[in-house]
Order: C-alpha cells, then sequence, then structure tokens
C-alpha cells in the first residue's frame, strides 16, 4: 500500500518542480533581454535557483514515488543542508541589520543618513571600491533622482524641505543639510563657504551624474534599504524554515517507509 508520507512529499515535489520552470525561464531571460550590466545582475542566481529547485524536486519527487532509496537519502540530505543554510543567514541577517536608522531632521520631511551608524560588516560592503563602482552605476542608469526632478522640479525651497524622500534620493540626490548650500531645484545647489566636517559637501556636484553618489550619505542610504529588505527577507525566512522542517520530517518518514518495503522484498 502506498504511503501516506511518500504521496505527500512526491506532491510537494511537483509542486516545487512545476514552480522551477518559470523561474528558470525568467532567469534565461533577464540573461537575454538585458541591456545593462544592472539588468542582467540577477540572471545566474535566478538560473541557478531554477536549476536547483528543478533538480532536488525530481530527486524527492522520483525517490518517493518511486521507492528509490537513494535518491530519497541524497534529496533528504540536501533538504538539512539547505535548513543548516538558511537558519544561519536568517541569525546573520538579523544581526547585521540591527543596528542604523535615518536621522530625524528638525521641520524636514525627510531623513538624513550617516554611514558610521550601520553595521561594519555592510560597511565595507559599500566601501570597497569595486563594489561601489558598480552600485552607483546601477543607482545612475535607475534615475532615481530624475524622478525627484519630475516631481518638484519648481517647488519653492519651503515645499521641497517637508518633501518625503526615500533613503537613497535623500542620500544620493541632495547635498547634506550641514553643508548649508543655497537651494535652486531639486538637484541644483549653490555651494556657499561653510565650516562643516562633513566631506560629503565637497564631494557634491550639480552633474546630474554625478550628485552626491560619491558620498557616504549616499552609501548609507543604499544601506537603509538593504537593511529594511533583508529584515522583510528574515522574517519570510522564518516561515519558509518552519515549512522545510515540515517537509524534511515527511521525507524522513518516506524514507523510512522505502526501507522497510526494501526489507520485505529481500526477506519475503
Amino acid at each position: 500500500m502506498v504511503r501516506i508520507s511518500n504521496n505527500l512529499v512526491g506532491i510537494l515535489n511537483f509542486v516545487t518542480f512545476l514552480l522551477s520552470i518559470p523561474i528558470l525561464a525568467g532567469g534565461i531571460w533577464l540573461s537575454r533581454q538585458g541591456t545593462s550590466e544592472c539588468e542582467r545582475f540577477l540572471d545566474r542566481p535566478v538560473i541557478a535557483l531554477g536549476v536547483f529547485l528543478m533538480v532536488v524536486s525530481l530527486a524527492g519527487l522520483i525517490g518517493a514515488c518511486c521507492r528509490v532509496s537513494w535518491l530519497l537519502w541524497a534529496y533528504l540530505l540536501v533538504m538539512f543542508l539547505l535548513i543548516l543554510l538558511l537558519f544561519c543567514f536568517t541569525i546573520f541577517a538579523f544581526a547585521v541589520t540591527n543596528k542604523g536608522a535615518g536621522e530625524a531632521v528638525s521641520n524636514r520631511g525627510y531623513k538624513e543618513y550617516r554611514l558610521g551608524d550601520y553595521s561594519e560588516w555592510l560597511q565595507k560592503r559599500v566601501n570597497s571600491d569595486k563594489n561601489w563602482n558598480k552600485i552607483r552605476s546601477c543607482l545612475q542608469d535607475s534615475k532615481v533622482c530624475k524622478s525627484l526632478i519630475d516631481d518638484s522640479n519648481n517647488a519653492p525651497v519651503n515645499e521641497f524641505y517637508t518633501r518625503h524622500l526615500s533613503a537613497i534620493q535623500s542620500g544620493c540626490c541632495k547635498p547634506s543639510d550641514d553643508c548649508n548650500f543655497t537651494y535652486v531645484s531639486p538637484t541644483n545647489w549653490t555651494k556657499t563657504n561653510t565650516t562643516s566636517t562633513n566631506r560629503d559637501c565637497n564631494a557634491w556636484d550639480n552633474e546630474p551624474n554625478t550628485l552626491c553618489f560619491n558620498c557616504d550619505s549616499c552609501k548609507a542610504g543604499l544601506l537603509d534599504n538593504i537593511k529594511s529588505d533583508w529584515k522583510k527577507v528574515a522574517v519570510l525566512n522564518v516561515i519558509f524554515l518552519v515549512f522545510l522542517i515540515i517537509v524534511y520530517s515527511i521525507g524522513c518518514c518516506a524514507f523510512r517507509n522505502n526501507r522497510e518495503d526494501n526489507s520485505w522484498k529481500r526477506y519475503p
């Protein structure tokens, strides 16, 4: 008689196999349609994920439904390593995103961001010239500052100061408030003599492809986005981790069933 646990493992892995097809197709589409390095950034990881899910789900499906014990054993081993890896990553994600937050500024609708407020591990990632050159190129290609100009190009200074800006817009598209520059437009500021010790003041330039993309505040704004996204991913990981543990437990039952059935066949 077919065991319930074997059926459940087979059904779950069949669904996973179906899901792997659009993931793999999406990765291939990204690799062919992307016109810049930023657009092709995710193609290889997505393709790798699609292939991984397809191979693992096939191993679990065949191992459970066709009673191939060695395939089911390999499937359970991969599942165990995946659970362990996911658990470690979740703990790591919570740890590195524990520090850092935007600073509220008096009479401003936006916050200011300081690189030193974030974890050292994240700071090292964005302080690497190799990493930041790629990130900066992607930020410029995304035209995140252009949307700021389109929305409030002719806005008076008082109206601009009350606007809610995203962390990246605040850090990359305007100079820091302590520079005391004179407002002309959201991305056009007149430099004035300032005693500020903030080195971002010297890095600012009105040229659309420069602005504050070389500023520490821009790096901090990006890290604030990453922090927010990683926390959401970490919460989803906890849910996914519980699901994987349940599937792993069912798979262990299916593996035990396979061994019992093989024993009966060996000793009739």
